[in-house]
């Protein structure tokens, strides 16, 4: 890329895993709904898989976003990173975690990938790419956890707390798909600073 670019994170916990490593980044909260930086921006952080064939841990870079009825948002060349596969994302409002729905969202927008994110990013005219790494997917959704992440990035602690104590084995799987997530996004971050 030929001007510097920041990372745009809706989550604290994706906003120090680029900035430890190195990238300039920007925590703009879930939906974008924060403050925007100037500049070009990244769509960087955790995605929902759409189809079962993404592993979670594994990295996308969008070739293009579209939102829930398969209009084009942004189309644009995917982001260079090792090991990241070309996908199309979906822009979605809110989260989608039943695997029916995911199925269905993927038909009707030829989705591989979800977030919340990159749909108002690219509505700023200033998206640059979309880098993102699985956590979960139609065959291994999140469940309660999906709801733990505040507006701000912040963490709710009380239902990831409630989500451990009534639905372990989903909360520790979908822990376990996000330190994969991570670590793949440490390694994209590191090439992207």
């Amino acid at each position: 890329m030929d001007s510097p670019v920041t990372l745009a994170c809706a989550l604290g916990v994706e906003e120090r895993v680029a900035r430890d490593a190195g990238a300039r980044t920007a925590l703009v909260g879930l939906g974008a709904g924060g403050s925007l930086p100037e500049g070009p921006l990244v769509s960087f952080g955790f995605a929902g898989g759409l189809t079962d064939d993404l592993a979670p841990g594994e990295l996308l870079s969008a070739r293009k976003v579209v939102d829930i009825h398969g209009e084009t948002l942004w189309e644009g060349e995917p982001i260079v990173a090792a090991g990241a596969r070309e996908a199309v994302f979906c822009a979605a409002n809110t989260v989608v975690d039943e695997a029916s729905a995911r199925r269905a969202l993927a038909s009707r927008s030829g989705a591989e990938a979800i977030d919340l994110e990159s749909g108002r990013l690219a509505a700023t005219g200033r998206l640059a790419g979309v880098i993102r790494a699985v956590t979960d997917s139609p065959a291994a959704p999140v469940g309660r956890l999906a709801r733990a992440g505040r507006p701000d990035g912040g963490t709710d602690w009380k239902i990831v707390a409630s989500a451990f104590v009534s639905q372990p084995r989903v909360s520790f799987r979908t822990a376990a798909n996000a330190r994969k997530a991570m670590r793949s996004l440490a390694r994209a971050a590191k090439e992207l600073s």
